[in-house]
Order: C-alpha cells, then sequence, then structure tokens
C-alpha cells in the first residue's frame, strides 16, 4: 500500500522527532483497521463474475442443470445437461479473459496481508452444526465436512462477506458430504468465497458461495448456488447450479431442473405461438395471392366472353 502520509525531516528542529513519531504511530493505528475491513470486502472476480461454471482445464456437465454462463479455455462437454445461459466455445476470448480474470482474484484472495485470516476451521466436521458470523476463516490444510448444518449468519447485515481459505500453506483440498450451508439474517450466498489451495469435491450437498479452486472439482448430486471456478478439470454429475450473475433472474423455486423446465416450457410456447403467427402470415399471403389469381381469371374469362 502507498504511504498516503509524506514527511519532510529538520534536523535542527526540536519538534521534528516528535512529529515523525507521533505520524509513525498514527499510520501503525489505522493500518489494523484498513487491513480488517478489506479482508471482509468481497474480492473482485473482473469478468469471472459472470460465469456459473468456469473450468481451467474442461467443463463436463452431465444431467445437470445450470442457471448462468458456462464455460472452458480447452473444452466443454453437455450430456444431458441444460444451461438457461450462455455455453461459451472453448478458447473463446471471452472465455480466455474471464479465466484470466478467476486467476487474478485467486491470487487476490490467497494474499494473506491482503485477506489476514479472522477465526480458524477445524481440519474435520462430523454430524456438527455450525454458526459462523461474517470474517476470514481459514486452516492451513485440509477440511472436510461430512451431515454438517453450517448456518452463516450475516447479523442483518446483507453486504455481510465470509472467505474461507483452506490450505493457506500450499496444499489442502474441501471436501463435503451431505454439508448444508444456510444463510442467515440477511446473508446472501454470492458474498460468500471459498478459496482451496487444492481440489474441492461435493457430494449430495446443498452448497453455498463462490468456489476459487487451486485444482480440479468434483460435484455429483446436490446443488450450487453461487459460482464454482476451477484452475483443472470441473465435473459436475446431476447437479443443479444457480450462479450469480444479475443477468440470469434467481429461481422462484429450490429446484433447478424444474425452473429450466418450466422456463424451457414458456420459451417453446413463446416459440409456438411465433411461429404460429408466422404461418396465418404466410397463409394470409398466399390466400391474397391465390384469391388474386382468381380475380385475374375471372376478369380475363369475361372480357373474353363479352367478345
Amino acid at each position: 500500500m502507498k504511504n498516503l502520509l509524506q514527511f519532510r525531516t529538520a534536523a535542527r528542529h526540536r519538534g521534528t522527532a516528535r512529529l515523525g513519531a507521533i505520524a509513525l504511530l498514527a499510520l501503525l493505528l489505522t493500518a489494523v483497521p484498513i487491513h480488517a475491513a478489506f479482508g471482509q470486502t468481497a474480492p473482485a472476480l473482473g469478468s469471472a463474475g459472470s460465469f456459473a461454471v468456469l473450468g481451467g482445464t474442461a467443463v463436463s456437465l452431465t444431467d445437470s442443470a445450470v442457471i448462468g454462463n458456462v464455460g472452458s479455455p480447452v473444452a466443454v462437454t453437455l450430456v444431458r445437461g441444460t444451461v438457461v445461459g450462455t455455453v461459451y466455445p472453448a478458447g473463446d476470448p471471452v472465455v480466455v479473459a474471464a479465466y484470466n480474470a478467476f486467476l487474478g482474484a485467486y491470487n487476490t484472495v490467497a494474499d494473506m496481508g491482503l485477506y489476514p485470516c479472522t477465526g480458524a476451521l477445524d481440519t474435520a466436521y462430523t454430524d456438527a452444526t455450525l454458526t459462523l458470523t461474517p470474517g476470514v476463516y481459514c486452516n492451513d490444510a485440509a477440511v472436510t465436512f461430512t451431515r454438517t448444518v453450517l448456518t452463516l449468519d450475516a447479523l442483518g447485515d446483507p453486504n455481510a462477506v465470509w472467505i474461507f481459505k483452506i490450505g493457506t500453506l500450499g496444499t489442502g483440498a474441501l471436501t463435503g458430504t451431505s454439508l448444508s450451508v444456510v444463510m442467515a439474517d440477511g446473508g446472501q450466498p454470492c458474498n460468500v468465497y471459498w478459496w482451496t489451495a487444492q481440489a474441492a469435491t461435493m457430494t449430495t450437498s446443498n452448497f453455498k458461495g463462490d468456489i476459487l479452486a487451486g485444482a480440479a472439482g468434483t460435484f455429483t448430486g446436490g446443488s450450487v448456488i453461487g459460482r464454482t471456478m476451477t484452475q483443472a478439470g470441473l465435473t459436475m454429475t446431476g447437479t443443479d447450479v444457480f450462479g450469480c450473475n444479475n443477468l440470469v433472474p434467481q429461481p422462484p423455486m429450490d429446484d433447478c431442473k424444474e425452473y429450466c423446465k418450466e422456463y424451457c416450457k414458456g420459451h417453446d410456447d413463446d416459440h409456438d405461438k411465433d411461429h404460429d403467427k408466422d404461418h396465418d402470415k404466410g397463409h394470409d399471403k398466399d390466400h391474397d395471392k391465390d384469391h388474386g389469381k382468381d380475380k385475374d381469371k375471372d376478369h380475363d374469362k369475361g372480357h373474353h366472353d363479352r367478345r
């Protein structure tokens, strides 16, 4: 951080040393709240924020439904998947820019100077019920949640931010099995960030928050409300994903597949209506043409008969 205070010293002035000491003390005192406040400020995701699913080396969706944009700089595979959003082809400049923005955000959150830890995470939670208020929670290794209910209490602040940093010493994965993340008292899922040094794996979990993974991501069943971004491959099987992009409306029901079904049904109905209109217009035009031809024939016939 660039020093906002610049001092000039005058060696022959008695008050100079004291002034410098007071200014230095003031700077040190203000540094603590600045870091603490910044630690609970949402990291900027840039263009990556418009993606619900973003994989570094590949994205594979099987029997999954996604509300939001999907992409990978390398490869995207959809098998019986439904996407309400844009599926960007591999190598698309939009995807490449988004992936680079994700890498920038990943490195920013990893910085302990910018995002110092305010709380600690245990290595394992099993059959647990846990409530956490806003802050930056860390573990220098892996963290596993099994049949755990994690409640994130915003204390009435809709802008409250949670940041989880897993594997801060360089190795460590995030694993959840039957994990349920619950927002309370105004908390917003898209203000929750899960940074992990390595992979992120969720099985039959109702997960909330943005995942920033340093390796691969594997999701089986369950749901995600937030963004999922990985540096390696991202595989989702039977998972419903609700992205945070403001251009995509929040679904009015819990089941993404049902929402997508209704969305697509409405879209198809509108398409059918437009098709019917176009058909009717075409029919009317053809009718007018045929009617005009008949009139011309009758006119010519009458003219011939009179002759």
